[in-house]
């Protein structure tokens, strides 16, 4: 049975729960508070308040995604488009991006050795295969072309 989201004290404790389990982003929670049926005059003072007690970060949600996506292979224009379809601000997930201590050359060497073995493509079709894969994972296609000709990508 949920809880009736007819008071403040009822929106808080709900949204806690949320931020409880993992860092939302302000778009995010306040989508997953209506659904439950809370009201927007309700919502948004308490968001605030959970803001101004630094409960609510869209600083900590950015950087909780970025590394989580990235551990998951996913590259930053794969990221950068998710977070900007959560309602983030391109330019603070931009910044976001630039200030994560992630290392997208590695990530994308280790996404292609698991992927495909590490095995250079030998042919117009597997460079082809290959390009799609890692460019779908959110790699630009420069950092692709380097790394299937085998050339260095420490300038990443």
């Amino acid at each position: 049975m949920s809880a009736v989201l007819d008071t403040p004290v009822a929106v808080r404790r709900t949204a806690m729960d949320l931020l409880a389990r993992r860092e939302h982003g302000r778009v995010e929670l306040t989508r997953k508070l209506r659904q439950r049926g809370a009201p927007e005059e309700l919502i948004q003072p308490e968001l605030d308040r959970l803001a101004e007690e630094g409960l609510l970060s869209e600083a900590r949600y950015l950087e909780s995604f970025i590394r989580y996506r990235s551990n998951s292979g996913y590259g930053p224009a794969r990221i950068r488009e998710e977070l900007g379809q959560r309602g983030l601000d391109r330019n603070d997930v931009d910044q976001a991006l630039r200030d994560s201590e992630v290392n997208w050359a590695e990530r994308l060497e280790d996404v292609w050795q698991r992927k495909f073995a590490g095995q250079r493509p030998h042919d117009p079709r597997s460079r082809a295969q290959q390009t799609r894969f890692l460019a779908y994972r959110g790699f630009s296609m420069e950092m692709i072309g380097r790394l299937l000709s085998g050339r260095d990508l420490d300038d990443y």
